[in-house]
């Protein structure tokens, strides 16, 4: 029996493994829902462009450190078979299973048949498939379920339990206030914080009718900044797509919560599935674009932003599924931090991903990744080329049509 665990916000797993307690094996996350989904099916591996070129890959990422800071670490990962595919270069993955799979449901009838309510699906169906002796948690147990309002069939389940009380916890309860009414219209760029000048700027890359993914932290704010003519289908990989905005305090649901854990809503074409569904559509490349904040990038469009070793460990979530996936990747991060850079010849951070990056939006510049490097295609307002050069750990090209850059 194996256990698997999110350590992402879990700051006593943080603490365990970097004190050298803890054994972890971390995994992208749709790396994960498949490798889960490959073991209920009797599948025993996979090849994936999720992680080449990485620790994932390459191997010697720390499974156990040391006891005392500085020891070496006890046991590091083995490098995995890869292989050339159609001009692309890929990684082995193997299937996962288990000798018990515990899931939560919403509702399930006398046959073990399963619904689940909203975004509850995640990882659910997939690992109730994975496990030799299933059991499932339900919030009721009904005497008929409609068959075509069954997620998991019966046939996986083998036990249901079904508690006389249930409480649903919400991690991150958030609701729209007015502050996060939409900020569209003119605006004077040198009164703009570096935040929002790449803020403002990212959302101009988003076009009428894309399916978008924006990741934690400063693209979670673009949408506060895209015109009203302008209809995009936002993607989390706990699987919406059709995301809206934070609900009213009167509307939160617990079931309906993003990639972040929070409660957010629908928009009006939205659709709920698994987390299996959700990065099988990431990885076959249906994303249109990609918006990730970002560590360090090289001008051959490598990028780290996953962890800095030795003081967090979040784990990858779903980056390096969503860099791999041959869609639009564009990178938002302040341009340097405390005179440290940011853009450089060489990642000095574990990657996430190589050769992934399409454009880096700065508070400072717009780059773009060519096939001989980085090539300056905007400039800040007040910036000078001198000024970027200086701030700028790599060689850049200069575009023949350099503009200053707009805001939205």
């Amino acid at each position: 029996y194996q256990r698997r665990v999110h350590g992402g916000q879990n700051k006593l797993f943080e603490q365990q493994y970097l004190s050298g307690e803890l054994e972890v094996e971390l995994t992208p996350q749709g790396t994960l829902a498949e490798r889960i989904r490959a073991g209920g099916a009797g599948i025993p591996g996979f090849f994936t462009a999720t992680g080449y070129g990485t620790v994932i890959s390459e191997g010697g990422f720390p499974i156990k450190l040391g006891k005392k800071k500085g020891d070496p670490p006890v046991i590091v990962s083995e490098p995995r078979e890869t292989r050339e595919i159609d001009g692309r270069m890929y990684t082995f993955e193997r299937a996962i299973s288990g000798d018990f799979s515990i899931v939560k449901a919403w509702k399930a009838d006398h046959y073990g048949n399963l619904i689940y309510r909203h975004t509850a699906r995640n990882f659910n169906p997939p690992i109730a498939k994975a496990g030799k002796i299933t059991i499932a948690e339900v919030e009721e147990i009904v005497d008929y379920i409609p068959p075509c309002d069954v997620h998991t069939p019966g046939v996986y389940v083998n036990r249901v339990v079904c508690p006389p009380k249930y409480e649903k916890a919400i991690e991150r309860k958030t609701v729209f206030e007015p502050k996060m009414e939409k900020k569209v219209g003119p605006v004077d760029p040198f009164k703009l914080s570096p935040r929002d000048r790449i803020v403002r700027r990212a959302a101009l890359e988003l076009k009428n009718g894309m399916a978008v993914n924006l990741g934690i932290g400063l693209p979670t704010l673009i949408p506060n900044y895209i015109g009203d003519d302008v209809n995009i289908l936002l993607q989390s990989e706990n699987g919406i797509l059709g995301m809206g905005p934070y609900p009213a305090d009167a509307d939160v649901d617990a079931d309906i919560i993003n990639a972040g854990k929070e409660t957010v809503t629908y928009a009006q074409s939205a659709s709920v599935f698994a987390s299996d569904e959700s990065f099988a559509m990431i990885r076959g490349g249906h994303m249109d674009v990609t918006i990730l904040g970002g560590l360090q990038v090289n001008p051959r469009g490598d990028l780290a932003n996953w962890i800095v070793p030795g003081s967090m460990v979040r784990g990858m979530g779903g980056a390096m599924d969503l860099v791999a996936s041959g869609s639009r990747v564009v990178i938002i991060m302040e341009h340097s931090v405390k005179g440290e850079h940011k853009i450089l010849e060489e990642c000095t951070l574990p990657l996430t991903g190589k050769g992934v990056v399409s454009r880096i939006i700065t508070d400072l510049c717009v780059m773009d990744v060519g096939p001989n490097g980085l090539i300056l295609m905007e400039y800040a307002p007040g910036v000078s080329v001198e000024q970027i050069r200086s701030a700028t750990g790599c060689n850049f090209d200069i575009d023949k049509n350099l503009k200053q850059m707009q805001f939205a």
